[in-house]
């Protein structure tokens, strides 16, 4: 990544961008609470939480159809740019004195309706200028990157936040993004583009090719799984360390503390599970992830529990890279974006929901006992995709199908990039295709 001449250059800006969007996510609630009613505030900020991410489902199929065809630098830049302006907006309204929460929010819902797409064009831009072999280590470069940014960027912007107030901090992100997006356009220069494609375009291509794709769909519908299962993690935690454990705001900081230093530094490592064929990698992050989080809903000493977050941040964090890399080595150039928004859309909602569920769970549970109940339901879940994996052939989603090589390719024509998801048979001889 760092000797490569595109991503070189885009890596800086891109680095600060995820530095002002660490920033905005404390400012995103703490906004809300000065402009909400008092009487409603509670139900407000969830609004306000709400609109900073899920307009991103609806941007996936409503605008399918505009962004066939396009680049990764295209689809990120957009994004960028889209997000930049309208987060630039909230603090000029506040400056004019038109800015009241419902104005607010939707701001921040314009600022997120490209951000499926966004995350697409930044992996299509990866599989567009690395080699396949080189693909996973850069999916890792971009998640240890973002978790790292994010960890810097939510200290800084809550000492700006204090000091200058939520609207300064919405100033800086939405520079950094216009800076990124100006980055873009001269990576967009440097990179070719997709060959021209005679499919009709549709809103919800990606979600078809998904349901077709037996693979894809199954890494879907476990990605769905784990980050619903994550989801309650979130309300559950906080209520454990103030409620069980009768503890302050510092002990509940240093939980996701210890949980964003464990994933950057398995982030770093994360190309190093090339070594392992994909699903086995990817099965193994989630059974694992389960059963190391196990220790946090059983009433261990606080110490234990926090090296527990710790390796569960550590081992979650070569799961997008792993995943991303099974889209890139899958897909074609021309329907990667496609495919990666559709996902992007569908596990967008997925923690969301989880954290939804949390209140009935803690209700009936209690808070240590969701924690509990959160990792035995992903460790099962890691369970039945190791079993369908290793044991049996019925469903077939989580095999590849046999490999076949075309004996006249077409030199024209675009190469569909054959999978690593197992490893295979070397092609015969005179093939020019290399053994997996």
């Amino acid at each position: 990544m760092l000797r490569h001449p595109v991503l070189a250059r885009l890596l800086p800006s891109l680095s600060l961008s995820t530095l002002g969007d660490g920033m905005a996510v404390l400012a995103v609630s703490w906004f809300a609470l000065q402009l909400a009613p008092a009487d409603h505030r509670d139900t407000w900020v969830a609004v306000a939480v709400g609109a900073y991410t899920l307009p991103a489902t609806v941007g996936t199929f409503v605008l399918g159809r505009l962004m066939r065809g396009r680049t990764g630098a295209q689809l990120a830049g957009w994004d960028a740019t889209l997000r930049g302006a309208a987060l630039a907006a909230i603090p000029l309204c506040w400056a004019l004195g038109v800015l009241d929460i419902k104005v607010y929010i939707l701001l921040l819902g314009i600022s997120s309706l490209l951000h499926s797409w966004g995350s697409a064009g930044r992996f299509t831009l990866i599989a567009e200028v690395l080699p396949e072999k080189d693909r996973l280590a850069g999916n890792a470069v971009l998640s240890t990157l973002t978790n790292l940014m994010n960890i810097l960027g939510t200290s800084l912007g809550g000492v700006l936040i204090a000091t200058s107030g939520a609207p300064l901090v919405f100033g800086i992100d939405a520079a950094t993004f216009l800076i990124l997006a100006v980055t873009y356009v001269f990576v967009r220069r440097a990179v070719p583009g997709l060959p021209k494609t005679k499919e009709k375009a549709s809103r919800s291509a990606g979600l078809r090719i998904i349901r077709t794709e037996a693979r894809l769909y199954s890494l879907v519908a476990l990605s769905f799984c784990l980050f619903f299962m994550f989801g309650p993690v979130y309300v559950a935690l906080p209520v454990h360390v103030s409620e069980d454990l009768h503890a302050s705001a510092a002990v509940l900081s240093a939980y996701f503390t210890v949980f964003g230093l464990g994933s950057v530094i398995g982030g770093f490592g994360a190309g190093y599970l090339r070594r392992l064929p994909p699903w086995t990698a990817i099965v193994g992050v989630v059974l694992l992830l389960g059963l190391v989080m196990i220790p946090m809903g059983l009433g261990v000493p606080v110490v234990v529990a926090m090296i527990s977050f710790g390796v569960t941040g550590f081992i979650w964090a070569p799961y997008t890279a792993l995943s991303m890399s099974v889209f890139q080595n899958t897909m074609q150039a021309d329907r990667l974006p496609q495919v990666l928004a559709a996902n992007g859309a569908v596990t967008v909602v997925a923690m969301p929901l989880g954290t939804l569920l949390s209140g009935p769970l803690i209700g009936v549970f209690g808070a240590r006992g969701t924690l509990l109940a959160c990792a035995v339901g992903i460790a099962s879940v890691g369970a039945i995709a190791a079993l369908l994996l290793f044991r049996t052939d019925g469903l077939g989603a989580l095999r590849l199908r046999p490999a076949t090589v075309d004996p006249d390719p077409d030199p024209n024509a675009v190469a569909r990039p054959e999978s690593a998801v197992e490893p295979r048979a070397a092609a015969p001889s005179g093939s020019g295709r290399r053994d997996h």
